[in-house]
């Protein structure tokens, strides 16, 4: 009857640990299979990931494009028929940190911009960074506030050079 003490593997199926530099006698010697001299004989002796022996490889050879800008800014842009959607007495103000606040606009942003496709028929205190002129319009004719929020980082106006005579 066959139990689990007496299963054995197949004939050939494992195989005896190599083991390296321990002798004449265990078939792999003093230079442990790693014949004689050259760099891969050494310690260490190896080449980084991507060498190709001198040939100049590929990851120099396949030409690069565009960057990634570290200093982008993320803008969360909603138009008008989003803002409708909204529920009516949970937002009557809107703002980046409203909306994140309660989901409605999923990721990290840095910036709210509110464009005009879409109707309104609620008035709605907006806070926005940017606003469409359309969308501005439609929100003032529904009843409702914008404030525009500034940027920040950028100067109201630009600073005059020292004018030297």
């Amino acid at each position: 009857m066959l139990k689990l003490n007496t299963i054995r593997a197949h004939i050939g199926a494992t195989h005896k640990k190599k083991r390296l530099g321990r002798g004449s006698g265990s078939g792999h010697g003093p230079t442990a299979g790693k014949g004689d001299k050259g760099q891969l004989a050494r310690s260490g002796g190896s080449v980084r990931p991507g060498f190709e022996g001198g040939q100049m490889p590929l990851y120099r050879r396949v030409p690069k494009r565009g960057f990634k800008n570290f200093a982008r800014r993320s803008i969360a842009v909603l138009n008008l028929f989003d803002l409708e959607k909204l529920d009516q007495e949970r937002f009557k103000e809107i703002s980046l940190d409203i909306l994140t606040e309660a989901n409605e606009v999923k990721g990290r942003y840095d910036r709210l911009t509110i464009l005009g496709t879409g109707e309104l028929t609620r008035a709605l205190h907006v806070k926005a960074h940017k606003i469409s002129p359309s969308a501005q319009e439609k929100i003032v004719r529904a009843g409702g506030k914008i404030e525009l929020i500034p940027i920040p980082g950028r100067a109201k106006g630009k600073p005059k050079a020292a004018q030297t005579s």
